[in-house]
């Protein structure tokens, strides 16, 4: 009696491993591959990364709501989180940041081989595209967009702003002939001023 109590215990524990398992299996992270050619010069529409009505538009394909053949959050949950195994987690900020804007819409475009993740070209025009991945990353770097310049995820307000060049040791100095700069001026610590010249030697010896 004991014995068969043990073997039923046992066997129930593998069963509660096994659930526990697929509830939590673990989507890779290994950094995503460079968007291909076709995609690679592929960025989000200028101003869409801070346009409300884009954003809002976004999260009704999304969940179904414009397009019902199109359910994003059927797998990745209406607030990120996933509700099908091996989907992408949207909330985890270090790892979308692996994503650049012409990967992610790649992947929206094409899908990602050997997962569940379908192509969405066919379902979805390139702007309802942008659109969705637009909200998309609000669940996890909202406030940030893509800075195809710096190639990295940026704080609104710093989108297209270059960072200013490094100066070199001790100082850079303008070049020569800068349209604008002024001259150095004698004895302004910049140039040494001009020996004062020699008497002229006198003739007859005055």
């Amino acid at each position: 009696m004991k014995i068969q109590s043990l073997m039923g215990a046992v066997l129930m524990g593998c069963a509660g491993f096994l659930v526990t398992g697929c509830a939590e299996e673990q989507e890779s992270t290994a950094p995503p591959p460079p968007a291909p050619a076709e995609y690679a010069d592929k960025h989000m529409p200028a101003g869409w990364w801070a346009d409300e009505k884009i954003i809002a538009e976004g999260k009704t394909i999304f969940e179904g709501v414009k397009n019902i053949d199109v359910n994003c959050s059927s797998c990745h949950g209406k607030d990120g989180k996933p509700v099908k195994a091996g989907a992408r987690d949207f909330r985890k900020p270090e790892r979308m940041k692996q994503y650049s804007d012409s990967v992610w819409f790649w992947r929206i475009s094409e899908g990602v081989p050997n997962t569940k993740m379908k192509a969405w070209k066919s379902k979805l025009p390139e702007e309802d595209r942008w659109k969705v991945m637009a909200y998309e990353r609000t669940f996890g770097l909202k406030g940030l967009a893509y800075d195809v310049a710096a190639k990295d995820w940026v704080p609104l307000d710093q989108l297209g702003k270059a960072a200013p060049a490094a100066p070199s040791a001790g100082g850079a100095m303008p070049a020569k002939g800068a349209p604008g700069e002024a001259k150095p001026v004698a004895g302004d610590g910049k140039t040494p001023a001009a020996a004062p010249a020699k008497d002229a030697p006198k003739k007859d010896g005055k």
